[in-house]
This record gives C-alpha cells, structure tokens and sequence, in this order.
C-alpha cells in the first residue's frame, strides 16, 4: 500500500468498516478484461480469517464466471465526503475502503445457503433471524468467498 499511513491494519477495525459498506463489488474476468458487479453482500469472521456471501439468479454471466474461475476480488467502500480547497489541488475525498481476492465458489447444500443467506440478511437487518423458504433457497444462487489476502484504508 502505497499510503501506509492510511491503511488499518486492526483486524477488528477492519470488520468495522466492511460492516459500514453497503455493497460490494465482486470482480471477476471475462475474455474482453475485468467483470465488475456490485452486490449486496454478508459476511463472518472466525478467529482472523474472513467469508463474504453473496446472493443473486443462479444463471447469467456472474454464475458462469463463478463456474469457470476459483479465484475472485472484492471492493467496498463507505464513509465518503468531499473535502473543499481554496484551489483545485487542496480539494480531498474522506473515505474507507476494504479491497482483497480470495477463493470463489457456489454453494450447492442446503443448509450451507441457507447459512450464507442468514449472514447477509445479518449484515443488513442487524443479527435479526430469518425463516427462508425451500423454494426460494433452491432457485437462489449463494456465492462464498473465502478471503485469502485484504487491506483496509482510511482518509
């Protein structure tokens, strides 16, 4: 990280700030360059390691990127504010952000979407349990990323 300064490196300050951000963007590659897809998102920690779940349709060009690679990046943000300057260059941006790439799968089991389905909701609606049908958990594409490397920066 070029701004070291800047970067949070507290893995318990880090999850504060993912916990802010209210989308992120999955990246993935395609033949023509870089496919980015902002998405809601959820996530858990054990210990230090970190897992972002993702829902959406199970077809479409995401759930066949997903199929054809293993690995996938990340980025959220939040917290954003412009600075004003007497001139051009004194003007600023105040932000957060969390970027890293990790291990991409679909969730095939049951109980294991169901799982990921609760972290997102969790993310959302603050730990509050739901009740998910079987249908509409068997037509739901549930996306795991496990994350392997991640940083978190602060202005």
């Amino acid at each position: 990280m070029r701004r070291a300064d800047r970067e949070i490196r507290e893995f318990d300050r880090m999850l504060t700030v993912a916990d802010a951000c209210d989308c992120c963007r999955l990246g993935l590659l395609d033949d023509a360059g870089a496919y980015i897809v902002p998405l809601n998102f959820g996530y858990e920690a054990e210990g230090e390691k970190l897992t972002l779940y993702f829902h959406g349709a199970g077809q479409g060009k995401k759930i066949d990127l997903i199929r054809e690679q293993k690995s996938a990046s990340f980025e959220m943000d939040t917290r954003h504010a412009l600075v004003e300057g007497e001139t051009a260059c004194a003007y600023s941006y105040r932000y957060q952000s969390v970027m890293g790439r990790g291990r991409i799968r679909l969730i095939e089991e049951y109980e294991e979407k169901v799982h990921g389905l609760q972290a997102i909701m969790a993310h959302y609606s603050r730990d509050r349990e739901f009740a998910f049908g079987e249908e509409a958990v068997n037509r739901t594409a549930v996306i795991k990323l496990e994350v392997e490397a991640w940083s978190c920066k602060e202005h």
